[in-house]
C-alpha cells in the first residue's frame, strides 16, 4: 500500500499557485515591524498571525516561539542580482534598528552567490542566485 501511494504521489500533476512558509517569531510585535520594514504589504489573519506579501511571495508570521525550530528555520529566495540584494540590506542598517538582526556579505559558492540575513528571532533567509 505504501508503495502505491508513493507512485500515486509522484505521478500528481502539481498546479500549485504559491507557496507559504509558517514561521515564528520571538517578538511578534518587533518582527512585524522588522518586515514592513523590508518592504512586505502585512495582512493580519487573527491576533497572533499575519501574512507578509511582496508580488508573488508570501509568508505567514506567526506569534509563536519554539528555539530549536526558529534556530532551524531556513527561508531561501532565489533573485537575480544578489549584489542589488546585498546593497538594499546593507543600506537599510538593519542590525542598527533591530537586536539581533545580521545581513552577511556576499558568499561565492560552486552553484552561484548568496548574501544571508537573519530576522530579530533568528529565521536565516538566503538570498541567492544560480550560475
Amino acid at each position: 500500500m505504501r508503495q502505491y501511494l508513493l507512485i500515486i504521489y509522484l505521478q500528481m500533476e502539481h498546479r500549485a499557485i504559491s507557496i507559504r512558509p509558517f514561521i515564528g517569531a520571538k517578538d511578534f510585535e518587533l518582527s512585524r515591524d522588522f518586515y514592513r520594514t523590508l518592504g512586505f504589504q502585512e495582512t493580519i489573519i487573527s491576533p497572533a498571525m499575519s501574512l507578509f506579501e511582496t508580488g508573488k511571495l508570501a509568508f505567514y508570521l506567526q506569534n509563536a516561539y519554539v528555539k530549536d525550530w526558529i534556530d532551524n528555520t531556513m527561508i531561501f529566495v532565489e533573485v537575480e542580482d544578489v549584489g542589488f540584494y546585498f546593497q538594499k540590506l546593507s543600506d537599510m542598517n538593519l542590525p542598527g534598528k533591530y537586536a539581533g538582526a545580521r545581513v552577511s556579505p556576499i558568499r561565492d559558492e560552486s552553484w552561484g552567490r548568496e548574501c544571508f540575513l537573519h530576522d530579530p528571532s533568528g529565521i536565516l533567509w538566503h538570498f541567492g542566485e544560480f550560475r
